[in-house]
């Protein structure tokens, strides 16, 4: 590396958000860059390790020790080429991946890994800003023409990676606008969504046909998708969410977090609601029941909407502040992880269970609450009440929605309910049909997405021309 004492001599120094009183008025990105040269030193803090664990940590094999070195020396294109080399868009992984290779770091050993996601992001933001990322227009068209199910991180990788070998792909999107999750359930405060839109001008300058308000397997049949076509890519996610069928469910006021996320992400981005019935935070007492990231976006979201408090329940129990490294390390450590939308003022309880839903003239007003053990056991004598006028169940996503297409082509699933298809060749039951992404895995990572949507991309150019020069 250039800076071979680097880790010895910079602190890590990590991106800042904005003040909370500031951000909470607004849905723009409520991260603050590093300057240049303080991502330089950064990058210095890369060690060269004989084993660079935070290739194990990252889905889609960034050659990070590769780029953070370019960055250091300050030749920010080639360092760009590189990381495009294994990851088609990294603005999105730069903002909204947790960054497992960070947590592979061997300084994360000292509780310091180096900021591995920032300089990732610093340099595909810097590309942009350079003029840099261009359509990469096949030099040849190979005659073959392919369908792609959901504009999804997945679908999206998939579609440009077989577009940029010479097919003639065609994109499918059921909702107005490309991007999936990214667009419709990530808030704006975590990423823009200009940032997918130049994503897919790019991707329309390579060939790729985007077909928007298409539910494929309703508006557009499935067998006419397979005569249609001479490969078609299932990547539509894991849309169905896990429910809480307890007394009081049907009260009005209480909803699915995929059914409150989008409207908000549809009034920033000044889209129709596509419904009658908004769901808004404003002037309520908002309990969001589940801990993950789909929670914490409740939680922005709902402070940013005026909610008069916002309360987050976790069935399972607190997780350690830190964890031991010396049991966890390389791996992902279970942790009490605090995201922006914390520290905006929610109070987050762990360990309870919620046994019912108390309605008041047909519409929720508090929920009925038990404390549970390790074994999710409920503790006598533990029960209490917390008023709550809108309840988001966030609970996590179980399966794709079977309904429609996958019903349709009679895909065999597996037993959670995803498309079957191992993670070599990625197809499915039904001939030249491949599934990649939540919809083949579950519920996962935009990183995982990525990875199996460009991995998924070498299968499909293989399955059809004999060879591929597309990586795995």
């Amino acid at each position: 590396m250039g800076k071979v004492t680097g880790f010895l001599e910079i602190d890590r120094r990590d991106r800042r958000y904005a003040p909370a009183s500031d951000r909470i008025r607004h849905y723009k990105e409520v991260v603050l860059p590093l300057s240049e040269e303080t991502t330089k030193d950064q990058a210095a803090r890369c060690m060269n390790c004989g084993i660079p664990y935070c290739h194990n940590g990252c889905p889609v094999n960034n050659q990070i020790p590769d780029w953070n070195d370019l960055v250091y020396h300050g030749n920010w294109e080639e360092a760009s080429r590189n990381l495009h080399s294994t990851n088609n868009f990294p603005e999105f992984t730069g903002r909204v991946c947790p960054a497992p290779c960070e947590a592979s770091c061997t300084l994360n050993i000292s509780d310091s890994p180096v900021t591995i996601k920032t300089i990732e992001c610093a340099i595909v933001d810097r590309a942009w800003s350079e003029g840099w990322i261009k359509p990469e227009v096949p030099s040849h068209k190979t005659g073959k023409k392919i369908a792609v199910v959901g504009s999804g991180p997945a679908g999206l990788a998939a579609a440009q990676q077989l577009a940029r070998v010479g097919h003639d792909v065609h994109l499918f999107e059921k909702n107005a606008r490309a991007g999936g999750l990214l667009r419709y359930g990530i808030p704006d405060f975590k990423m823009e969504k200009h940032l997918i839109d130049r994503r897919v001008k790019q991707m329309e300058g390579e060939g790729v046909t985007f077909h928007y308000n298409v539910n494929v397997g309703l508006d557009l049949a499935h067998d006419k998708l397979l005569d249609g076509y001479d490969a078609v890519v299932l990547s539509g996610g894991a849309e169905k969410p896990r429910d809480l069928p307890i007394p009081g469910r049907e009260l009005a006021g209480v909803h699915f977090a995929m059914d409150f996320l989008p409207q908000q992400n549809r009034r920033v981005g000044k889209e129709p609601l596509q419904t009658n019935a908004p769901i808004l935070a404003s002037g309520k007492h908002v309990v969001v029941i589940g801990g993950g990231d789909t929670g914490s976006d409740c939680i922005g979201t709902s402070v940013r909407q005026g909610a008069l408090s916002v309360t987050q329940l976790e069935i399972m129990p607190k997780p350690p502040e830190m964890e031991n490294k010396l049991l966890t390390w390389p791996d992902w450590p279970l942790k009490l992880r605090t995201s922006s939308s914390h520290e905006e003022g929610a109070e987050r309880d762990f360990a309870v269970n919620t046994a019912e839903f108390i309605g008041e003239n047909g519409a929720v007003k508090a929920l009925a609450c038990v404390r549970v053990d390790g074994k999710f056991q409920t503790i006598p004598g533990t029960g209490f009440e917390i008023k709550a006028d809108l309840v988001l169940l966030a609970m996590g996503f179980v399966a794709p929605l079977h309904e429609g297409l996958l019903a349709g082509l009679g895909i065999k699933l597996d037993a959670r309910g995803n498309v079957a298809a191992d993670t070599i060749s990625y197809k499915s039951s039904s001939e030249k049909v491949f599934a990649c992404g939540d919809m083949r895995r579950g519920q996962s990572l935009v990183v995982w997405a990525i990875r199996e949507g460009r991995q998924t991309a070498h299968s499909v150019d293989k399955y059809l021309m004999g060879a591929t020069v597309l990586p795995r």
